[in-house]
């Protein structure tokens, strides 16, 4: 992915609402189930991580990339977002 593609899905994921968050128990696997389910319906996920939540969110962003087959979009802050094209039903255009 390049870096047009990506400031692409940041400006979409800038007028989305978070779908998960992540709090003090930080990346468990019924979290990352979740996460990679979300995928089937949705091409780009925007997590938030909690104050309360001790862990690094970059390294949380690339565990959950790895572990779900998508790709890191970016860390900002305390908001992830990752993004998995859908075969099936791609609903996302990413530029050239």
């Amino acid at each position: 992915m390049n870096s047009r593609q990506r400031a692409y899905l940041r400006s979409l994921a800038s007028k989305e609402s978070p779908i998960f968050q992540i709090g003090k128990s930080a990346l468990t696997p019924e979290i990352t189930e979740a996460v990679a389910e979300c995928f089937n319906t949705r091409e780009l996920v925007k997590i938030t991580v909690l104050n309360n939540c001790l862990e690094d969110p970059k390294a949380m962003g690339q565990t959950l990339a790895e572990r779900t087959g998508s790709e890191l979009v970016s860390v900002i802050g305390k908001k992830i977002v990752l993004y998995k094209e859908n075969k099936d039903k791609k609903k996302i255009e990413l530029p050239k």
